[in-house]
């Protein structure tokens, strides 16, 4: 899985726990903060990524993340 995969992923994610970004055009730049997730949305988008990508990483790696494309390069470093 290369790092596109993985942010799609993401977003696939985050659609599902915030159904109103279901036509929002994602870019590597979005922070899920600033599209509306809170601190529970985003720590349930992180958890469902890490369930399918079958990984099991501390939680303060992806927490320098400061944007989606971040956190697609962190997750899939640890691929």
């Amino acid at each position: 899985m290369n790092k596109v995969q993985v942010f799609e992923l993401i977003t696939r994610h985050t659609c599902e726990v915030l159904p109103e970004l279901e036509n929002h055009e994602f870019k590597f730049e979005d922070s899920l903060r600033d599209l509306g997730a809170n601190s529970i949305d985003r720590s349930e988008i992180v958890m469902m990524t890490l369930e399918a990508l079958s990984l099991n990483i501390p939680m303060i790696t992806i927490a320098r993340a400061e944007n989606m494309g971040e956190l697609a390069s962190i997750l899939h470093e640890k691929l």
